[in-house]
């Protein structure tokens, strides 16, 4: 494929720390090391993190001056983003956006906006959704609208695939009798990756404790009540057991009661935030890893905790079971008494020394490598320039079919975005642009270096 200009648009990135944040960051790096140019576009990050900023290897990351509300996601801005939008697009001479994220009010707008100046539009979606909940309702129709003409999109799991297509609408139905409904072509399934080398295994100890690691959002999601119920039953009916729990969040408090109602404090220590960089330094104090999560599209966690040796236990939902080989990871139902049983399964693989840490890493690094991730993606890239562009009348005809409400309302917001298009390119006309023109040398950075260091 030959070189590409690539911006990547979302609300959460460095120096927020998260599953997408690190999945955004480590694509982007890899990336560039095939040839492509990469940059990534977000909003401010307070106090003083706003403008452009640069990231290795030659990343450019451009803050906008908007403010976020909660959890990093920033209110719909929809015409008040397509100035910048469109003079960071023209600039840099971007011939692809790859939006991320469902809750993303940056990435859905980018979509919107990006055709106007004849950029391809690609979606990454990391997270399951459901649809009988108010919230999840509208947050469906949102991302079906925005998919409507989306070039193509890509999901972490098989299960996330199943679940975007449907929320997303991604299918159509056959000429066959009776008719069936037939999943768009454009769909595409490239999970996620790590960097092995950084979740080496610790050394063996023959201590007869086992210690229990959760490192995880502190969130309802995130199943931290099957924790709250579970932990103090596991503490009493196995006395060499200990918790390691890393994070932060609504559920702390919970956390706290049920240590103090237990007493276990000696046997439960709460890290509170952990950074990324820390992350394999808290795994390799544990032999088990436990993931409680009620949804999960893919779960990185997972996936780092096993590399670093730790045996596994998780929930059954989502992608989850898509993650691991049977015999590296015991599974329950979100269930207190089905949890509890696959943590005394973990218990008793650990304690008969039936799992080896350094041979569940050298597999891991066989299974998941952002190179091959990368290579992955950029195929989706190549495609989707090769891909004949949808004309406006098509997008319109397209976004009209959304339902008796949806389509209209959505309708008027391309035809007003056009029109708002075509005001800027008569108010800020391309040739009065400051173009770029010089890029990240990694010769020249690397001579200076050495120069310095000398």
């Amino acid at each position: 494929m030959e070189p590409i200009s690539i911006a990547m648009i979302a609300d959460f990135f460095h120096p927020d720390v998260g599953g997408v944040e690190n999945h955004i960051y480590m694509l982007s790096a890899n990336l560039i090391r095939r040839g492509h140019k990469v940059i990534v576009i977000t909003h401010s990050r307070p106090p003083d993190r706003v403008g452009i900023r640069w990231l290795l290897p030659a990343l450019k990351v451009y803050y906008l001056p908007i403010v976020p509300i909660a959890s990093g996601a920033t209110l719909p801005n929809f015409f008040t983003f397509l100035p910048y939008l469109r003079t960071i697009l023209i600039r840099e001479h971007i011939n692809l956006i790859h939006a991320h994220a469902s809750l993303s009010s940056l990435g859905h707008e980018g979509i919107l906006h990006s055709h106007l100046l004849g950029v391809r539009t690609v979606f990454t979606d990391h997270s399951l959704f459901g649809f009988e909940d108010a919230a999840s309702i509208l947050t469906n129709k949102l991302l079906a609208g925005t998919l409507r003409n989306v070039d193509a999109v890509i999901c972490v799991s098989h299960t996330g695939r199943e679940n975007t297509v449907l929320r997303g609408e991604l299918f159509s139905q056959s000429d066959d009798h009776p008719p069936r409904l037939v999943v768009s072509s454009n769909v595409y399934v490239i999970p996620n990756a790590i960097v092995a080398e950084r979740f080496q295994p610790g050394p063996l100890t023959l201590s007869d404790t086992i210690t229990i690691v959760v490192l995880s959002r502190l969130a309802y999601r995130k199943g931290i009540d099957l924790l709250v119920a579970t932990a103090p039953r596991i503490c009493a009916a196995f006395p060499n057991i200990k918790f390691l729990v890393g994070g932060d969040g609504p559920k702390l408090i919970d956390l706290l009661q049920m240590r103090e109602k237990f007493l276990l404090q000696d046997r439960i220590e709460l890290l509170g935030p952990v950074k990324h960089n820390d992350v394999r330094s808290v795994l390799i104090r544990g032999s088990i890893f436990i993931n409680t999560s009620l949804t999960e599209s893919f779960g990185i966690s997972i996936l780092e905790a096993a590399c670093a040796g730790l045996y596994v236990v998780s929930t059954k939902v989502g992608g989850v079971p898509e993650i691991l080989p049977e015999d590296m990871i015991s599974f329950a139902e979100p269930d207190e008494d089905d949890v509890f049983r696959a943590i005394s399964e973990a218990i008793s693989i650990v304690s008969a020394r039936k799992h080896d840490p350094f041979k569940a890493h050298e597999r891991i690094k066989t299974f998941y490598n952002w190179a091959q991730i990368a290579e992955r993606t950029e195929n989706v890239y190549d495609t989707v320039m090769k891909s004949e562009q949808r004309e406006l009348w098509d997008r319109i005809l397209r976004t009209m079919q959304l339902g008796r409400y949806a389509g209209p309302i959505y309708t008027i917001i391309l035809l007003v975005d056009c029109l708002f298009f075509l005001f800027l390119e008569w108010w800020m006309p391309r040739e009065n642009m400051d173009f770029v023109t010089h890029h990240w040398d990694h010769r020249r950075f690397a001579a200076i270096t050495r120069q310095q260091d000398q």
